[in-house]
């Protein structure tokens, strides 16, 4: 028998007048007869980062229960879907956070355990972050090494943010050098723009600049790719059209507020949500294999009216142990990890290979802080999702020695991404178990 079926790269782009598509997995980007399956075809894991702000009411979050049988908290309860791809780490600290300036150090130092100089100019040295180390090492083959994102931006990049450090690290998670932060994109449009590589596409889709293209490929596939090239596709539509429809011109709906420029949601659920959705895209098409995403801000005092919380969040954070300012922060944890399970379950159900997105995922979502009411870095919250590939295990809740260095877990992920490095920051080893 005779195999004449035309492989592609997995590296094929589609490219028109200010536009390049890059293509999801299809079964045409295996050699046809080869000892190398789907499951094996060298899936590379998709490493990404998600943090939170103001730490979490931290009896509500960890479970009381070790290892396979623990039970959801109040926080987790969202996640009970990915029991099987979760772990839940408990012990882990953050000694290069531990300063007054709480707020400034929380988001640069999460991802490198590198205490930076003090300055609220931009003469910032800090230390280089997990992400940019595998945007390094496993982000080269891909269009963009790695993807910033956010939400919330207010200050910019110098002046001061917080006592002796500046806002150049509180608007920063990311650091490709010790004095090189990369900034986060707010913007749904921008981040699309630069995934896609448009230019100048005002309100035209940039399907239609491909259109053709799209075409003559699906005609040479066999069922199951024509299918996973539409269902592209109209992914591809349904957020463009969501972000034209952003920011355009709307108001606002607090009148003392300014309307959003073009791109950006009123909603900020809808903003949150448009993000994610955009690295769901990013992973499909393996435009980049490693993120980061800042859902809010540290000393963010964003409202939430629609959950009954219309105080600050960062002025509740600071609950002093009252308990009606601890329920309306658990109130808006139990949100932003409902909004996290929403992500979540759109990896599980995007295919990749012989899996999913989820299974071949390496997602930490986070906080560098623990309990806001005293800004200290121990016990920090962490969640461990996806399998990796087939390299990490889940449906755990696994406890390390108090105070075991977070740069342990990042080290670890690392390794299990294929970037493997000796040392990140203060970390002695990786850890275990994983």
């Amino acid at each position: 028998m005779f195999i004449t079926r035309k492989c592609l790269s997995r590296r094929t782009f589609l490219r028109g007048t200010g536009v390049t598509l890059a293509l999801p997995f299809l079964d045409a980007m295996v050699p046809a007869l080869t000892a190398q399956s789907k499951t094996a075809a060298n899936v590379a894991p998709r490493l990404s980062f998600v943090y939170f702000p103001h730490g979490a009411i931290m009896d509500k979050w960890t479970p009381k229960k070790e290892g396979t049988g623990f039970e959801f908290t109040p926080i987790l309860e969202s996640l009970k879907p990915f029991r099987d791809q979760i772990n839940i780490i408990s012990g882990l600290a953050h000694a290069a956070a531990d300063t007054s300036a709480v707020h400034s150090l929380s988001p640069t130092t999460w991802l490198s355990g590198v205490r930076p100089k003090a300055t609220q100019g931009l003469d910032a040295l800090a230390g280089v972050t997990a992400d940019q180390i595998a945007a390094q090492k496993i982000g080269q083959e891909t269009p963009l090494p790695s993807m910033e994102l956010g939400t919330e931006d207010r200050s910019g990049m110098s002046g001061s943010c917080d006592r002796d450090y500046g806002c150049i690290y509180m608007n920063a998670m990311s650091w490709r050098t010790p004095t090189m932060p990369l900034p986060i994109e707010i913007n749904p449009r921008k981040a699309f723009e630069r995934m896609f590589a448009v230019r100048s596409q005002e309100d035209a889709s940039i399907l239609d600049a491909i259109k053709a293209q799209v075409s003559d490929l699906q005609r040479d596939m066999g069922v199951k790719d024509r299918s996973t090239v539409s269902d592209y596709v109209d992914s591809i539509r349904e957020i463009e059209k969501r972000i034209q429809r952003a920011g355009a011109g709307s108001s606002p709906v607090d009148p003392t507020q300014t309307p959003s420029p073009a791109g950006i949601p009123e909603s900020y659920e809808e903003h949150v949500k448009m993000m994610y959705d955009l690295l769901v895209l990013a992973y499909r098409a393996n435009i980049t294999r490693v993120s980061t995403y800042m859902v809010s801000r540290e000393t963010s005092n964003r409202t939430y009216p629609q959950l009954g919380v219309p105080d600050g969040h960062h002025e509740i954070s600071h609950h002093q142990n009252l308990p009606d300012a601890i329920k309306k922060n658990i109130k808006i944890q139990i949100y932003h990890v409902g909004l996290f399970a929403q992500f979540l379950e759109n990896l599980r159900t995007t295919p990749d290979g012989a899996g999913s997105l989820l299974d071949n995922s390496i997602v930490l979502f986070g906080s560098n802080m623990s309990n806001s009411n005293l800004h200290d870095h121990f016990p920090l919250p962490n969640l461990l999702v996806g399998k990796g590939a087939g390299r990490l295990k889940g449906g755990r809740h696994i406890k390390y020695p108090d105070r075991t260095p977070m740069t342990n877990l990042l080290l670890t992920l690392l390794d299990k991404a294929g970037a493997p490095i000796d040392v990140l920051g203060d970390s002695t080893g990786k850890l275990a178990d994983l």
